[in-house]
């Protein structure tokens, strides 16, 4: 099972749209995340602890990105950005098994832009 956390042992259950980037080498990537009213901020779980990063899960490991910005709409919060920095094939190779399992338990599908 693939899922993706705000705060340990809290899945977040709003599905983000993905953009990612590569080099053109290959060697290198950019994941961005963005999640229209995450679970986070609609149901005010605050209080069970601030956001440290977001956390990519699965049954190899866990991912994780520390570069985590609420975005706000008249002083309101209304979306969660990350960005996810891959530095090498390896990190490309693991981040593209998570997103595989990810996309597979919640039916998304990849698009070309």
């Amino acid at each position: 099972m693939a899922v993706i956390q705000f705060i340990k042992d809290i899945d977040e259950t709003v599905i983000p749209s993905i953009k990612l980037t590569r080099s053109r080498d290959g060697s290198t990537g950019t994941a961005t995340f963005r999640f229209n009213n995450p679970d986070i901020i609609q149901l005010g779980m605050q209080e069970k602890g601030d956001i440290q990063g977001m956390y990519m899960k699965d049954e190899e490991g866990e991912l994780i990105t520390t570069d985590v910005n609420a975005k706000f709409i008249n002083g309101k919060p209304q979306g969660i950005e990350s960005i996810y920095i891959i530095k090498n094939p390896i990190e490309w190779d693991r981040f593209m098994r998570f997103m595989e399992r990810y996309a597979n338990n919640n039916n998304l599908s990849f698009t070309k832009a």
